[in-house]
């Protein structure tokens, strides 16, 4: 069964630009290891500097610990820890937004 996991981020004042080129340019390794861990898709919308993510994830905290020390994924964590207002610690112990409703 796919999950759909929300998330929210923050952009540092100034970073917006940046953000967005390097998500233009998505490291082919990184897409490979986000797909092997379990991702079938990853949507990001930006309102001024706050990021709202979804992901549909076979199991996302197995995801989370796969990609931890990941070679493709340890550079990308770094460049958004430089754009990000708190960087993430791949802990994987978070479970995102808690989802308070949903269409029937």
């Amino acid at each position: 069964m796919v999950e759909s996991i929300a998330l929210h981020t923050k952009l540092k004042p100034g970073t917006e630009e940046e953000y967005a080129d390097a998500h233009a340019h998505i490291p082919t390794e990184l897409v490979a290891a986000l797909k092997d861990a379990g991702v079938r898709n990853w949507r990001i919308w930006r309102s001024g500097l706050d990021l709202f993510h979804v992901v549909d994830v076979q199991d996302y905290q197995a995801m989370r610990h796969a990609l931890a020390d990941h070679p493709a994924n340890v550079p990308w964590q770094a460049r958004m820890a430089e754009l990000l207002e708190v960087q993430d610690d791949y802990s994987g112990e978070d479970a995102g937004i808690q989802k308070v409703w949903e269409l029937p």
